[in-house]
């Protein structure tokens, strides 16, 4: 084989891991996600622009206001995660990109100045970190429960602003019972991969 990744990473990361959709009460502490984050934000994006911004819905208030935003076959699952996570692209993630990106400080002026251009590159990007934080949820010995059916422009209004788009909400904690559906089949490579 040559991934050099030990097979038990590659089980944990990829072969093994399904999203959950349910949890145990063991709780998820701020720690984890901390270690979560500090792992996964060295994933790569577009000019090191890092649009994803995270909410993290703990209190029974703020789960009371998500619940009856998400699909009817989401909201058990939301209601009883240990720990929701809405991930949003910031597009007004230019702002840090002097900072982020000191190789070019005018790329925020250069390719950002229009709002279009930002939400495009912004849902790009935060799509790739949201991927890396599912990963990384993973990496922690977690499971995650990544959902898009959810009303958008209620999470915006009810957690967010209007320079953040929401893209989705994530369950989060140790699998319950009953957690997994059968693994769903994926392309083979020949049906994916094409060389010129």
């Amino acid at each position: 084989m040559s991934l050099v990744l030990d097979p038990a990473a590659q089980d944990l990361l990829f072969r093994e891991a399904r999203t959950a959709n349910t949890f145990t009460d063991e709780p998820v502490t701020e720690e984890q996600v901390q270690a979560i984050y500090d792992l996964v934000k060295y994933g790569p994006t577009a000019f090191n622009q890092t649009p994803l911004r995270i909410v993290l819905v703990r209190s029974a208030e703020a789960r009371e206001r998500l619940v009856p935003l998400m699909a009817e076959g989401n909201r058990a699952k939301t209601a009883t995660a240990p720990l929701v996570a809405i991930l949003a692209a910031d597009n007004e993630f230019h702002e840090e990109l002097p900072r982020l990106f000191p190789a070019f400080p005018q790329a925020k002026d250069a390719f950002f100045a229009e709002r279009a251009a930002r939400e495009s590159a912004a849902g790009m990007n935060a799509a790739l970190q949201a991927a890396y934080f599912i990963v990384g949820v993973r990496a922690a010995g977690l499971a995650a429960g990544p959902m898009t059916g959810f009303d958008p422009a209620g999470v915006q209004k009810e957690f967010l602003d209007d320079d953040h788009t929401p893209l989705m909400i994530v369950n989060i904690g140790r699998p319950g019972p009953d957690a997994w559906y059968p693994r769903s089949p994926r392309l083979d490579y020949t049906e994916v991969v094409t060389t010129v």
